[in-house]
């Protein structure tokens, strides 16, 4: 409801309005709450919460996607992409990994069309992505050269030191308080207590609109038109999940993973926004450029069919 959705949140958290460009105008789209956990979703036995990890996440999310299609059959035959951005960076491959796998192992009954994956300012590989975010934060003129040396000191590689890097004040004291998803674009301001400013919608980025959707998916009759919340958890619907604090297994690498779906033949789009500085677009490079791989056709600038440049934000 902020990014691809159908439809996003007015500031008065009670009403829609339609993106112009969805991607359901192209697509059917499929919404995954994952895992059990985030969102309304939920598992009947709470100890499940100290089970989540990315393994576990993979195995629920394939389980779900096989008996979806068997409730759905006539989506069986579509051609069927795995989409998402930032720690969906491991979400998606070992997704999509265990998908081939059970292709190969399963019956043509749970066999799941997977054509390709979309990934946009994923995490890809601890080293080269630390090394992306501490140069992208200089070359951005976000840190003084004294912070970035101590960063790439310290923070670069496997062997970092822990202590400075999970601190880390020195950092914000440079940055101050910008969106480190849009490092160019508003905050959303805040008023005593936490209130939040409301403010007539206007085109372009909203940055309070995230409080706008939690305001929306909280109200009695949403949840109902939703058939959502039909067993009326004790706490509200949240951006980020309070019930999982554990995690028990997440890699330090998908480099592995995508030579395996490469050789597979699989279809795979990574695609980063330049003012993203939480998972920024040199942390990507760095990490493709780490698999070694041979370059098919050479750099070009981007353009549409009608030979327009296109700009990602």
């Amino acid at each position: 409801m902020i990014e691809i959705g159908p439809f996003g949140v007015n500031p008065d958290g009670k009403t829609l309005y339609t993106r112009r460009y969805s991607w359901n105008k192209v697509a059917n789209i499929l919404f995954l709450e994952s895992p059990a956990g985030v969102g309304f979703s939920y598992s009947n036995t709470t100890s499940d919460y100290d089970m989540s990890g990315d393994k576990r996440t993979a195995v629920d999310s394939y389980a779900f996607l096989v008996n979806w299609f068997r409730r759905f059959p006539h989506y069986k035959n579509n051609d069927f992409f795995i989409i998402g951005e930032s720690y969906a960076g491991f979400y998606i491959p070992e997704l999509a990994d265990v998908i081939i796998k059970k292709n190969k192992e399963g019956h043509a009954s749970s066999i799941i069309n997977i054509k390709g994956v979309m990934v946009g300012n994923g995490i890809m590989n601890e080293d080269t992505d630390n090394k992306g975010f501490n140069d992208y934060l200089w070359s951005h003129a976000l840190i003084s050269d004294e912070i970035y040396t101590k960063l790439t000191q310290n923070c670069s590689n496997a062997a970092v030191n822990s202590e400075y890097c999970n601190s880390l004040e020195e950092l914000g004291e440079e940055i101050g308080d910008i969106d480190f998803y849009n490092i160019y674009g508003p905050t959303c301001p805040r008023l005593p207590h936490g209130l939040i400013v409301r403010k007539k919608r206007h085109s372009g980025l909203d940055p309070c609109e995230g409080n706008y959707v939690e305001a929306y998916l909280n109200l009695p009759n949403v949840q109902k038109a939703f058939h959502a919340n039909v067993t009326k958890l004790s706490y509200p619907w949240a951006t980020c999940s309070k019930l999982i604090v554990k995690w028990k297994d997440s890699p330090k690498t998908m480099l592995p993973i995508y030579k395996r779906l490469i050789a597979s033949g699989l279809r795979i789009l990574l695609y980063s926004g330049d003012v993203d500085a939480v998972v920024p677009v040199c942390g990507t490079r760095y990490s493709i450029d780490a698999m070694n791989l041979k370059v098919i056709k050479p750099w070009r600038f981007w353009t549409d069919a009608a030979k327009q440049v296109i700009f990602l934000v």
